[in-house]
């Protein structure tokens, strides 16, 4: 039973992916020490803490990894930057079948609660000025996210406009150079501003930013739903409804591993 869960969180086909993009342990300059852990349980362990959202102490000893091995991993994997590196290479996948359309990209964000603080928390305007932070993500028009970030909660939507379009990769294409520029960017009128929309034309990219009493919410919904949908795929992977990383970067680094699994199950898809 638990091999065949093992294998459902991280089938054969994502781990031929990510087995070369984890950093190699460095050995002990005096020798000796403990042999290393075996890092597909590992990965497989972080996964389901993902996907389930339970407690680090909670992890289940069947898995074959302890609790502070699997924890302190995911911290150095987190400062090596893993998650995003996984990302873009499944992204690379995708790009290089021809997956990804470039036609338009779409932004939006989702605020959740942060239980224990930490840093890029604030209060939640929407939920009473609790301390919570915002999910920021891009997406490609089919609703692949190519971009994610996180800010406090009380930081205003537009402000992650610039981070999260300069932090798409350079993605691989069936043919051609790398591209990292979609031709549009959809966004809500939270989003809009004069500012933007010259700094998205100077870069190339047609800027779709609902202006107040111009562009209805109906109109924008035929291209907003897209992103709707992704963060509702990133929600069902439950560490995310709620914040409890006081570490920033662990919390990002979740988000940022999630995409990389959305991104996958896509690629399965198309196989």
């Amino acid at each position: 039973m638990v091999d065949a869960l093992s294998q459902r969180l991280v089938p054969d086909e994502l781990w031929e992916l990510v087995e070369p993009l984890i950093p190699q342990a460095g050995e002990r300059p005096q020798g000796g020490g403990r042999a290393p852990a075996d890092a597909r349980k590992v990965f497989t362990a972080i996964v389901y803490v993902l996907t389930s959202g339970c407690a680090w102490r909670w992890l289940p000893p069947s898995f074959g990894v302890k609790v502070p091995t699997a924890h302190r991993w995911f911290l150095r994997w987190t400062e090596a930057g893993l998650w995003a590196r996984i990302h873009r290479g499944v992204l690379d996948e995708l790009g290089s079948q021809g997956l990804i359309d470039w036609s338009r990209a779409v932004v939006d964000a989702a605020a959740v609660r942060a239980k224990k603080g930490g840093a890029m928390t604030g209060p939640n305007p929407v939920d009473r000025g609790k301390p919570g932070s915002k999910l920021h993500v891009l997406t490609d028009r089919g609703g692949l996210p190519l971009a994610t970030g996180i800010s406090a909660a009380n930081t205003p939507d537009g402000f992650a406009v610039k981070p999260l379009v300069n932090a798409i990769p350079a993605i691989r294409s069936r043919r051609g150079p790398r591209r990292r520029k979609p031709g549009k960017l959809h966004g809500d009128k939270a989003y809009n501003s004069a500012e933007r929309r010259v700094w998205l034309q100077r870069r190339g990219i047609v800027p779709r930013l609902a202006r107040i009493g111009i562009e209805t919410s109906q109109k924008l919904g035929r291209h907003r739903w897209v992103v709707e949908r992704s963060i509702a795929w990133l929600a069902g992977y439950r560490r995310l409804t709620i914040r409890y990383e006081r570490r920033a970067d662990a919390f990002k680094g979740f988000l940022a591993l999630a995409a990389a699994l959305t991104c996958f199950k896509k690629l399965k898809q198309a196989k």
